[in-house]
């Protein structure tokens, strides 16, 4: 009994003890609660389309890579009139962003620590990959009025629609906000 004593008061002594102020041992490698510093937070990653200036053009520079040096060499397929394409697709904002989001999921499912194991990329295939390619290229997509074949190089950015009457609204006249009046009679 009296050597638990000792035991418990030798711990309460430690737990009550300052911290040491030397670098620890196990701080080289990282280690939390052991000195070591806490493991960096990664940074929330963005939509692309909410980035501006030269953050934007890093991301889409680094986007641009993906997209060339792997996802059209191993998921490009042909280009045909069912499946355009276009040379100058990062002058396609909504094809950059379906891309971007598409490239942000791949990287998320191919990460081991994610938490996905394995099936992390069957996953990113499935849920994310087939969707995302039948619609940047469908046959009325975004890219419609660009490429339709290798040989005759396109691109075209179709007009969106034309703002909703609400955005309209905001300009309304004084007398159209003192509501409808006397018609006025015709002058002849």
């Amino acid at each position: 009994m009296e050597q638990s004593a000792q035991q418990s008061q030798q711990l309460d002594h430690l737990a009550s003890a300052p911290t040491p102020t030397g670098p620890s041992p196990f701080a080289a490698f990282g280690m939390p609660g052991l000195g070591g510093p806490p493991p960096a937070a990664p940074p929330e990653p963005r939509p692309i389309m909410e980035l501006d200036g030269e953050e934007r053009e890093d991301e889409l520079d680094a986007l641009s890579d993906w997209v060339d040096d792997f996802l059209l060499p191993v998921y490009g397929s042909e280009v045909t009139t069912a499946a355009p394409w276009c040379l100058q697709w990062q002058e396609h904002d909504d094809v950059v962003a379906w891309l971007h989001a598409l490239w942000l999921a791949y990287q998320q499912h191919k990460d081991p620590e994610a938490g996905l194991g394995l099936s992390g990329l069957f996953v990113w295939h499935r849920d994310f990959l087939t969707h995302a390619i039948a619609a940047v290229r469908a046959p009325g997509g975004p890219l419609s009025a660009c490429m339709t074949a290798p040989e005759r190089p396109a691109h075209r950015i179709l007009p969106g629609p034309p703002p909703s009457d609400r955005s309209e609204k905001g300009t309304v006249t004084e007398a159209e906000q003192d509501g409808p009046g006397e018609p006025e009679m015709p002058t002849s």
